[in-house]
């Protein structure tokens, strides 16, 4: 904590002396916070850039896959069939009939006030003749449904009220049904243990008085190019017909009487736009560089030269011109610019919609290769500057943030220092206040002491 000596004997305005001599030993301090603080913006914008770069090289991974950004439209002349085209889709045209659609196994018991064993012993089967035995807590319907249902073995049970018995009892049936749809999932639950199934002794829950077989698991069934010679059947547990042609999966829903129409076509604007919206990611990211490395000129006396936060990096010009090099050099001897990628002669990445869908139009393994082709160069570019480990962006980001550090300790000397010079000071003015006092005390004794002497003094006579 400072002295505070102002005025105390020399009227001085010491705070304020001692400020403007610190003021003056700072200038080197505050220099290197100034060049800190410029650094840290520095660091900011280049991780900034390197998430942006690492994002791109995820981004061009899954574009450099041949034909991974093919666009496609789908039809189905019935609500009963519904279409889904992937990347690797091509143009289908068909015929189908749904003979039948999947259902899930469910099974109805019988009312009961109390599950009829005691304990309630039960032994769950599955379609491959695979069993279980379980054991519920109580013979209360609830407990006997929980022990189903925990048992993990396909089988989910609810307990649902169905009036009363004779006695006036309340009575519930348990409903069972399979987790998974298909008749591979479909099952069989016995009163009694593993012993008494293999014995025939035990008792098919389906099977008795007042029980029911709701659903029969069972598998969707299709049929293409029906009534002809290549008649060709198709099931599936779930419904849905993954990769029924190449890249396009169907779901039914319902049985249809009649051949439902389907079709794959692809779709250009689709795919264009999604080309376009990868070009244009990289264009953003090029102009971005282009404006953090230019500066701006003063133009005259008074203006002050502001240079980019990327102004004269290496590390950030050459990625630019990676960058650009990777989208506009020639594919296989196929420029990128007959797809509709280029870049003018001030460095700008644009991309020409209409000429790439003639082309699209004309030749699209063509345009999927070379556009595959850019992308596997972009994405080397990215992953050579934005690698978290050895990236060249990331390098550079670790050393400026070694000059901040360094920069740090070099501020906390200079700290220290200052606080030295200041105590210095303080103690130097507390001295001369001191030694004003000591000398003002004594101009006050010797006053004194003249004033006392006796004064002779002259006869008038």
């Amino acid at each position: 904590m400072g002295l505070s000596l102002d005025g105390l004997v020399s009227g001085l305005d010491t705070t304020s002396l001692i400020k403007a001599l610190m003021d003056v030993q700072a200038i080197p301090r505050n220099l290197l916070n100034s060049k800190m603080t410029d650094k840290g913006v520095i660091i900011s914008n280049l991780q900034s850039l390197n998430s942006t770069i690492q994002e791109l090289a995820t981004k061009a991974k899954d574009v450099a896959a041949l034909g991974a950004l093919a666009r496609f439209t789908t039809t189905s002349s019935s609500p009963a069939v519904t279409v889904t085209a992937g990347a690797k889709a091509s143009a289908v045209a068909t015929d189908l009939v749904v003979d039948r659609i999947a259902s899930r196994h469910t099974v109805v018991t019988a009312a009961y006030s109390a599950w009829p064993d005691d304990p309630p012993v039960l032994t769950l089967q599955n379609a491959a003749g695979e069993r279980m035995q379980i054991t519920a807590d109580s013979t209360s319907p609830q407990d006997v449904a929980k022990a189903i249902s925990g048992a993990g073995f396909g089988i989910t049970a609810q307990a649902i009220a169905a009036g009363t018995d004779v006695d006036g009892n309340t009575v519930h049936r348990l409903q069972l049904t399979a987790s998974e749809s298909g008749a591979e999932a479909a099952f069989q639950v016995f009163r009694g243990d593993i012993a008494a199934v293999d014995g025939g002794t035990a008792t098919d829950v389906a099977g008795e008085a007042g029980a029911a077989i709701v659903n029969t698991g069972a598998d969707a069934q299709i049929r293409l190019w029906a009534g002809t010679a290549a008649e060709q059947t198709v099931t599936s547990a779930s419904g849905t017909f993954t990769d029924l042609f190449p890249g396009v999966d169907l779901t039914v829903t319902a049985v249809t009487a009649d051949p439902v129409t389907i079709t794959v076509a692809g779709d250009a604007p689709a795919q264009a736009k999604a080309h376009g919206e990868f070009v244009t990611g990289i264009a953003k990211i090029l102009e971005r560089i282009a404006n953090g490395s230019t500066a701006t000129i003063a133009d005259k006396a008074g203006d002050t030269t502001t240079l980019g936060v990327f102004t004269g990096d290496s590390t950030i010009r050459a990625l630019r011109l990676a960058l650009s090099d990777a989208v506009q050099h020639p594919v296989d001897g196929v420029s990128p610019s007959t797809i509709g990628v280029s870049i003018d002669r001030y460095g700008v990445l644009t991309f020409d919609e209409e000429r790439f869908t003639a082309a699209l139009a004309d030749d699209p393994a063509e345009v999927a290769a070379v556009f595959a082709g850019i992308a596997t160069r972009v994405q080397g570019v990215a992953e050579t500057y934005s690698d978290k480990y050895d990236g060249l962006l990331t390098s550079r980001i670790s050393g400026q943030e070694r000059e901040v550090n360094s920069l740090g300790e070099q501020i906390e000397r200079w700290d220290v220092r200052l606080a030295q010079r200041k105590a210095t000071l303080e103690r130097t003015y507390a001295r001369l206040e001191t030694q004003l006092a000591q000398l003002q005390s004594q101009s006050s004794y010797l006053t004194s002491q003249l004033a006392s002497l006796p004064t002779s003094q002259k006869d008038s006579n």
